[in-house]
C-alpha cells in the first residue's frame, strides 16, 4: 500500500472498501472496525460537502492523515511489519474466538481516537496555532458519537438479544460511550497540545509514551471482571452468523 497515493476521503473510502472485502474473504475480525470507520469516514465527507466544519478542506486533510495512521497499521501487521502496541493489541485480538464483536470495535476505537487522532491534530496543526482547530476537533467527536446508536444497531442485527443482556448488566449505551467518547475525546485533545510544537525525537519519544499508555487502558476491555467475562460468553455464543456474515450486516 502507497501511503503518498492517499490524499482525498474518497480515496481513503476505496481503501477501507479493500479493506473490507480482504477481511471477508480471510474471514477475519478485523473487518469490523474497518465496517465502523467506513461509516465515520463517510459521515465526515457529508459534514464537508454540507458546511458542518467551521473548515472543510482543513478537515478533509485531518480525516486522510487521521485514516492513514489506521491504514498503515493494518498493512504493516499484514506483513509482520512493527506497529504501534496499542494497534497491536487490536490486531492480535482478531486471532482469538472468543472477544464480541463490541470488544472488536472497541479496541479499535481504543487505539485509533486515544492515540492516532491526537497525533493526527497535532501534525496538520505544525505552524500553526493548534487551538484554531478546537472547534473541528469537537465536531468530528460528535460525528463519532452519533454512531454509536447505528453500531448499537448493527450489534442487535448480529444477536437481539446483545442489548437486553448488556443493559441488565449496566446500560449498554454507558458501555459503549462512557469507554471513549468523552474521555478519548478530551484525552486525545490534550495530547494534540501537548505535542503539537514537539520536532524530531522529543515527538517520537512522546508518541511512544502515549502509545504504551493507551495500550495499557485496553485491559479494560479484554480484561473485564468475572461477571462480565461470563456475559461475554454468552454473548459470543449468541452470536450469528460467521464473521463474515456479521460484516455484511454491519455493512
Amino acid at each position: 500500500m502507497n501511503l503518498e497515493e492517499i490524499k482525498t476521503i474518497d480515496r481513503v473510502v476505496e481503501v477501507l472498501d479493500n479493506i473490507i472485502l480482504e477481511t471477508e474473504i480471510n474471514k477475519s475480525p478485523l473487518g469490523y472496525f474497518a465496517v465502523l470507520y467506513r461509516k465515520v469516514t463517510i459521515k465526515v465527507k457529508e459534514g464537508i460537502a454540507t458546511n458542518f466544519f467551521d473548515d472543510g478542506p482543513r478537515m478533509e486533510i485531518l480525516d486522510v492523515v487521521f485514516a492513514k495512521r489506521y491504514i498503515e497499521a493494518y498493512y504493516a501487521y499484514q506483513k509482520n511489519e512493527s506497529v504501534t502496541t496499542s494497534w497491536l493489541k487490536t490486531f492480535e485480538l482478531s486471532t482469538k474466538y472468543w472477544p464480541i464483536v463490541l470488544q472488536h470495535l472497541l479496541m479499535g476505537m481504543n487505539a485509533h481516537i486515544n492515540l492516532d487522532l491526537g497525533i493526527a491534530a497535532a501534525e496538520i496543526s505544525r505552524g500553526r496555532n493548534i487551538e484554531d482547530l478546537k472547534n473541528d476537533f469537537s465536531k468530528i467527536n460528535e460525528v463519532l458519537s452519533d454512531l454509536v446508536n447505528e453500531v448499537q444497531n448493527d450489534l442487535a442485527e448480529i444477536w437481539p438479544a446483545l442489548k437486553v443482556i448488556l443493559k441488565f448488566a449496566g446500560k449498554v449505551d454507558d458501555f459503549l460511550v462512557d469507554f471513549n467518547m468523552k474521555t478519548a475525546r478530551d484525552g486525545a485533545w490534550k495530547f494534540a497540545k501537548s505535542i503539537a510544537d514537539l520536532q524530531g525525537d522529543e515527538w517520537q519519544s512522546q508518541i511512544a509514551i502515549r502509545d504504551q499508555k493507551v495500550a495499557v487502558k485496553s485491559r479494560i476491555i479484554t480484561n473485564a471482571g468475572f461477571i462480565a467475562r461470563i456475559i461475554q460468553v454468552v454473548i459470543r455464543i449468541g452470536e450469528r452468523g460467521t464473521v463474515a456474515e456479521k460484516i455484511e450486516k454491519m455493512k
